[in-house]
């Protein structure tokens, strides 16, 4: 009933992960996550991105920095922009994301945790390595397994997807294949959205 499309390498992401989980929970449906690479979404329908962060507007980025501090804190989560890369590479950890499958939600945790709150680069192998021994992953097998065609080529069609859809941006979020909403601040709206489709359906 719930698809989240996500790429680590976003703090609202991060927020929508984080607070997606207990409200999945509490509505007592599951959530399938889609790991995408924003990236190619912004190069296809969103190329605005890039000139924000060229010339950014001063007040909105103010009160950028202060929502989402906002939100960390609302959320119980540590958020800091990393001081050297940004924005990251996330390829590889998002090919992670695939390959895990049914170990993808404590993985895809622990990357948003390293990068967001503790300023690590996904991009690196050796920080990957850590993280993978941190949620019991095999690294070795791990940087073999997102190597893996298939890999590679799930995480492109999952990205060409969501921009069929008409995703813009990560997170975007589905309830029943066709509602579509973008962002953190939206989940109020799902958690509306899918009690009404359950009341519907009793």
């Amino acid at each position: 009933m719930i698809e989240c499309f996500f790429d680590c390498s976003s703090p609202w992401t991060y927020l929508a992960f984080h607070n997606l989980q207990p409200l999945a929970a509490e509505l007592g449906v599951e959530v399938a996550w889609r790991p995408i690479l924003v990236g190619g979404i912004f190069n296809t329908v969103n190329p605005s991105v890039y000139e924000q962060r060229v010339t950014p507007v001063p007040a909105k980025a103010r009160y950028m920095k202060k929502d989402l501090d906002d939100w960390a804190r609302h959320s119980g989560i540590r958020i800091t922009f990393p001081p050297k890369v940004f924005p990251v590479n996330s390829v590889k950890a998002m090919r992670g994301c695939i390959w895990l499958e049914d170990r993808l939600v404590p993985f895809a945790d622990a990357v948003f945790k390293a990068y967001w709150s503790d300023n690590r680069d996904i991009s690196q192998d050796e920080v990957l390595t850590e993280i993978c021994q941190g949620v019991g992953v095999d690294p070795a097998a791990f940087l073999a397994g997102i190597a893996e065609p298939a890999v590679k080529d799930q995480l492109r069609l999952n990205t060409e997807e969501v921009v069929a859809r008409g995703g813009f941006g990560s997170p975007t979020i589905f309830v029943n294949r066709t509602d579509m909403y973008f962002g953190n601040d939206r989940l109020p709206l799902i958690a509306d959205a899918v009690a009404a489709l359950k009341d519907h359906k009793a």
